[in-house]
């Protein structure tokens, strides 16, 4: 299947000559082989007001979707087309596949071929902070309508911009041992780490930082599958 999928993007690169491509590197990913599929495309093209071209023509609604998008653009440029082809999926009426995943397509320079990296149940939101709290947060959790005492939900937010994308591991491993003691002290429940991503991060760096958590060590941690971009 792999061959196949290949032939497919140099077929709809060499289309165009002047249009082209560049897909985010990544090493080691999880996923190699995606059965099923159809494809939609991002392009970087800086003849548009938003430097973004989308062809999603191919999109069937019932297959594995693979979004392709150039390495280049920013989130700020890349995140409404991919909620664009999220939402038609999510929303569609007929011919309905709940089965059917996303996943963005990588180069994996660890064995010099595609790779996949899936985003389904990813949730985006943009924000009007730009400097969002590294605060810890407890959030209480009511047991029932009766209970004085709460449980807690401890939120953990985490920044990433051009300043740290290449720490982001050493960054979020030391926030996680430092709330050892607000587990001590509270009756803490549930526990979820908050990305948020500065808008003018590369599409290549939120791959690169996406890629990176998979060598952190989350311990009861959960990642939000809402992703906020400011």
């Amino acid at each position: 299947m792999r061959p196949l999928i290949i032939l497919v993007l140099l077929c709809c690169f060499s289309c165009n000559n002047e249009r082209t491509l560049l897909l985010p590197e990544i090493e080691n990913a999880e996923v190699t082989e995606v059965l099923d599929v159809s494809p939609a495309y991002i392009f970087y093209d800086k003849t548009l007001p938003d430097s973004t071209l989308l062809n999603r023509k191919n999109l069937i609604s019932t297959t594995n979707w693979l979004i392709n998008v150039d390495k280049r653009l920013t989130l700020n440029q890349a995140i409404p087309k991919i909620v664009l082809m999220q939402n038609k999926k999510r929303n569609a009426k007929m011919h309905k596949n709940e089965a059917a995943k996303n996943y963005f397509t990588c180069n994996d320079t660890s064995i010099g071929n595609l790779s996949f990296l899936e985003f389904t149940d990813v949730y985006y939101e943009f924000t009007e902070a730009t400097d969002p709290s590294t605060t810890i947060a407890l959030i209480p959790q009511e047991t029932n309508q009766d209970s004085i005492v709460s449980n807690y939900h401890l939120q953990l937010p985490i920044q990433i911009n051009n300043s740290n994308k290449f720490k982001i591991v050493d960054e979020v491993t030391e926030m996680i041992n430092g709330t050892h003691s607000y587990s001590e002290e509270k009756r803490v429940t549930e526990f979820s780490i908050q990305l948020y991503f500065d808008k003018n991060l590369s599409f290549q760096d939120y791959i690169s930082v996406k890629s990176q958590f998979r060598g952190i060590e989350l311990n009861q941690f959960n990642i939000s599958s809402t992703e906020y971009v400011y």
